[in-house]
């Protein structure tokens, strides 16, 4: 039985990942921070089957200790401020969180199991201002946020432990992946959630920022499959993780509501607070290198995407507002 350790295990791509190795009968291990009030809701259907490690990714010896507790043979670094717009306002903690803490983690992995496989989790954010579309292996960074700066240290840090100690370390750069597990501040996840108060009577607008900005939106679900798939390779090496389709947040909006049978034009209001410092304007992946060598592939589309979270928001906030009802009564 193998065994792998997860950091960032409650967030969305911890959640789908321990999934995926738990159906490969993997002995997993989730690290977390100590909080007072502990958020479970992505894992609470396998916590017990996860065993749980405490480590704080700026804290080196925690981490050293939670490697040895676990001795894993494969490592997925996936924790980090995640939230873009959050890393203007809180440029040090990202820098903190998202970029050193991957040196804490490698330093980790190497001091303690170096023979173990590690994945970082790299992103799309660090092409920002795009020097060539699509974007893929060999693309130039150009990042436009605080967060697509810390995600650029932590990938050559990735790039460099590798060549430099001979360590099995690969970078997924993977481009947005959303599910009904995403947080509410993502615009995915924001969309999904107002059509369902919307269609639902418990709210009345939807204000967004650039409906005109272009992504390469995927499953969460399909893209931990490609983390793993990296780390059964002969040799370590990075990929792009896609769907190679583009779709503007109007388009979104467009395919939320009317899902529902709204028009998204009579309940989104454009609110300049939501729009970026300095905007990234597209991004398209290409992701034949990890088709080809990963033999990795695509099971859900842009539209299943967006209708899936939909429907899930639907139940959710049904399920919240029939609780609420019953504690007033």
């Amino acid at each position: 039985m193998k065994k792998a350790l997860i950091t960032g295990i409650t967030g969305q791509d911890g959640s789908y990942l321990a999934e995926f190795l738990l159906s490969k009968d993997y002995e997993v291990y989730g690290m977390r921070r100590r909080t007072s009030t502990p958020n479970f809701e992505n894992v609470s259907h396998i916590q017990n089957e996860i065993h749980w490690l405490s480590g704080d990714m700026t804290d080196l010896a925690s981490l050293i200790e939670a490697v040895r507790q676990s001795d894993p043979d494969e490592v997925y670094n996936l924790a980090a401020q995640s939230f873009v717009a959050a890393s203007w306002p809180q440029p040090l903690a990202t820098g903190q969180i998202t970029a050193l803490s991957v040196t804490n983690m490698l330093e980790a992995v190497r001091i303690a199991k170096p023979e173990a496989r590690f994945y970082q989790a790299s992103s799309s954010e660090m092409f920002g201002k795009v020097l060539e579309t699509p974007q893929t292996e060999t693309t130039p960074f150009y990042p436009r946020s605080p967060y697509g700066v810390a995600k650029v240290y932590g990938h050559w840090i990735t790039v460099n432990y590798r060549e430099s100690f001979d360590m099995f370390a690969c970078s997924g750069i993977l481009f947005n992946h959303e599910s009904p597990r995403r947080g509410l501040e993502f615009v995915t996840r924001k969309v999904s959630d107002a059509v369902a108060r919307i269609k639902l009577g418990l709210q009345q607008e939807l204000r967004m920022g650039n409906l005109d900005s272009l992504r390469d939106w995927g499953f969460a679900g399909d893209y931990v499959k490609a983390m793993w798939l990296m780390l059964q390779q002969d040799r370590p090496d990075d990929y792009v993780i896609s769907t190679g389709e583009m779709h503007s947040v109007r388009e979104l909006l467009q395919i939320a509501f009317s899902h529902v049978g709204l028009n998204y034009e009579d309940y989104v209001v454009i609110d300049p607070q939501f729009v970026r410092p300095a905007e990234v304007d597209l991004l398209l992946g290409d992701c034949a290198k990890a088709k080809e060598k990963l033999g990795w592939r695509l099971e859900v589309g842009f539209e299943q995407l967006v209708r899936m979270m939909v429907d899930a928001d639907l139940e959710r906030v049904k399920r919240q507002a029939a609780v609420e009802t019953s504690v007033v009564v």
